[in-house]
C-alpha cells in the first residue's frame, strides 16, 4: 500500500517529526534499503527483529521496512527494566536488535548474546543498503507474524502477543469508516512500541495520510503541533485528554481541522467524554479491546451522547459474550467476564502455549474466544458497560465490590482530582477497599467520611491515602499492583 501511494503521490508527506518530513517516495526507497539490508544479514521471512528506542522517523521506517521483507517486529518499551529488555529480546527470537544510545547505556551491564547482533540507531544510515537498493520480493502470507507486542514492561513477566498480517489488516480495513484518507494528518504522541499507537499508525499510512510523531507527550506542544499542521486525526489515552482540557489556553486553540479523535487502553469516564464533545471539534470514538484481539467494541460518542458511560457495541463481525466463573454464559443485564472472537485474534503468546490456553474460552459450539479479564454488563440496547478488571474485583466478607463503583462516587467530591481504589488483605473480611487520592485540598479523613456516607455498608473504605499523583503506565493505565504492593 505504501508503494502504491509512492507511485501515485510521491511528494506527499508520510512521516513528520520535529520539522523533518519524509515523503512517500523517500519512505518507499528507505523501506527497500532496510528490507535489502535484512536480507543481506540473512534474516528470513517469518523471523523477527527487536527494536527498543524512543520514537523517531528511523524507528517507524525500520518497522515498515522489516515488514516488506516479511520479517516480524518486536517493539520493546525502553521503560522496562534492563533485565526485562534483554529477556524480551531473547524471548522474541530476534535475529537483530536495534536500540538507541539511551537503551544501550541502560542494558550495558546485562549479558550480550552474540547470536543477536546489535545495531545502534546512531549507526543506522551506515547499516542500511545504499540508495536504489532493491530487495528480493517476498510473498507475504496472512498467517505470518506481523509483530510481537509485549503485554507489560512495568511489573510481572511480559508476554509476547503474536499478531499476524491478517489481524493487522483487519485494523486497516476499518480506516475508511474512521475517515482516514490521503488528506489525513494523524498526530501520535504515544510510543511506537504500544499497540495503542499502532492501531492508528498503520491505518494512516495504509490510507496515504501523514503521521506526525511526538517523541514525548507534552500538552502545550501538542496544541502547537495540532494547529501548525492542521491535524485531522489523533489517538490519545484518557489522561492525555484530561491534561489537554485542563490547559488555560485550550479553548483559544484553533482545532477546527480535527475530523476524528480516538481513545483506548484505559477507563474513559463519561464526564471526560462529555467535556471533549463540548469543547473539541470533530468526532470522538472509543475502542475497547485487547492487544490479543478477539472481540472489540466501539462507541461513536458523538452519535450516542446518552451512552457515554459505556464502551459501545461490538464491532460488526465481532462476537462478544459474558461468562461466569464456571464458564457459562450469563443473561443480558447480568455481570460476567468479557470474552470475544473475531477475525482479528492473536496467533497466541510467543513460546507460552499454557498461557495461550489460559486466555482461551471455547464455546459449547467449539468457537475459540479470547478471555479479556475484564468484567462487564450488556444493557438492553446491546451497549457494554465495563465494571472492572476481574483481578481488581474486591471480595469483602463474601460480597463482590467493584472499585469502579467506588471511584465513580469519589469523583463526585469537589476536592478529588484523581482516584484509584484497590483491595488489600484484611484479617476480618478477606479483602477491604482502600482509596488512593490526588486531592485538591481536603484531607484523607474528610474524604473517607464523605465517601462512606454515600456507599453501602459492604462497600465502605477502610482507608484513604493521599498521593501527589497516581502511578501510571506509558499509556495512562493506573498501576494498581504498585498501589497494592506499596500499601502492603
Amino acid at each position: 500500500m505504501i508503494r502504491a501511494h509512492a507511485g501515485a503521490r510521491p511528494d506527499a508527506d508520510a512521516l513528520i517529526q520535529d520539522g523533518v518530513r519524509l515523503n512517500y517516495a523517500e519512505l518507499d526507497d528507505l523501506m527497500d534499503r532496510i528490507a535489502a539490508a535484512l536480507q543481506r544479514e540473512g534474516v528470513r521471512p517469518t523471523e523477527s527483529i527487536a527494536i527498543c528506542a524512543s520514537t523517531s522517523i528511523e524507528y517507524a521506517a525500520l518497522f515498515v521496512g522489516a515488514l516488506r521483507a516479511g520479517v516480524a517486529v518486536a517493539p520493546i518499551a525502553p521503560s522496562s527494566t534492563p533485565e526485562q529488555i534483554v529477556g524480551m529480546v531473547a524471548d522474541s527470537g530476534a535475529k537483530r536488535f536495534f536500540l538507541d544510545a539511551e537503551v544501550e547505556a541502560a542494558i550495558s551491564g546485562q549479558p550480550h548474546d552474540p547470536a543477536t547482533p546489535r545495531t545502534a540507531f546512531e549507526a543506522f544510515e551506515a547499516w542500511i543498503e545504499p540508495e536504489g537498493a532493491v530487495p528480493a520480493p517476498v510473498d507475504i502470507q496472512p498467517e505470518w507474524p506481523f509483530n510481537i507486542i509485549y503485554s507489560s514492561g512495568t511489573t510481572g513477566t511480559p508476554k509476547g502477543i503474536v499478531q499476524s498480517h491478517g489481524m493487522r489488516f483487519q485494523h486497516v480495513n476499518r480506516a475508511e469508516a474512521s475517515g482516514y484518507g490521503p488528506g489525513t494528518v494523524s498526530l501520535l504522541s504515544t510510543p511506537l512500541y504500544s499497540n495503542t499507537t499502532l492501531v492508528s499508525f498503520f491505518p494512516t499510512l495504509a490510507a496515504g495520510g501523514a503521521v506526525l510523531l511526538m517523541k514525548k507527550f507534552d500538552a502545550k506542544r501538542y496544541l502547537e503541533l495540532a494547529q501548525a499542521y492542521k491535524v485531522t486525526h489523533t489517538m490519545l489515552v484518557p489522561v492525555q485528554y484530561s491534561r489537554m482540557l485542563a490547559l488555560p489556553e485550550f479553548d483559544a486553540a484553533d482545532l477546527s481541522s480535527f475530523r476524528m479523535k480516538f481513545c483506548t487502553s484505559a477507563p474513559f469516564g463519561a464526564a471526560l467524554k462529555t467535556d471533549i464533545l463540548r469543547r473539541w471539534p470533530g468526532g470522538l470514538v472509543e475502542y475497547f479491546g485487547m492487544t490479543e484481539g478477539g472481540g472489540s467494541c466501539v462507541l461513536v460518542a458523538h452519535e450516542w451522547p446518552d451512552k457515554l458511560h459505556t464502551v459501545g457495541r461490538p464491532i460488526p463481525g465481532h462476537d462478544i459474550r459474558l461468562i461466569d466463573e464456571e464458564g457459562r454464559e450469563v443473561p443480558t443485564g447480568e455481570i460476567g467476564e468479557i470474552v470475544g472472537a473475531s477475525a482479528a485474534m492473536m496467533n497466541g503468546y510467543h513460546n507460552q502455549p499454557g498461557k495461550t490456553d489460559d486466555a482461551t474460552w471455547v464455546s459449547p459450539g467449539g468457537t475459540r474466544y479470547i478471555r479479556t479479564g475484564d468484567v462487564g454488563r450488556f444493557d438492553e440496547d446491546g451497549f457494554l458497560t465495563l465494571m472492572d478488571r476481574k483481578k481488581d474485583m474486591i471480595i469483602s466478607g463474601g460480597f463482590n465490590i467493584y472499585p469502579s463503583d467506588l471511584e465513580a462516587v469519589m469523583r463526585g467530591h469537589p476536592d478529588v482530582a484523581d482516584v484509584a481504589v484497590v483491595g488489600v488483605h484484611s484479617a476480618d473480611w478477606g479483602e477491604t477497599p482502600v482509596a488512593f487520592v490526588v486531592s485538591k485540598g481536603a484531607d484523607a479523613a474528610a474524604i473517607k467520611a464523605w465517601t462512606n456516607e454515600r456507599l453501602g455498608k459492604t462497600q465502605r473504605l477502610s482507608d484513604v491515602r493521599l498521593l501527589d499523583e497516581l502511578p501510571r503506565s506509558h499509556i495512562g493505565k493506573v498501576l494498581k499492583r504498585d498501589l497494592r504492593d506499596g500499601y502492603a
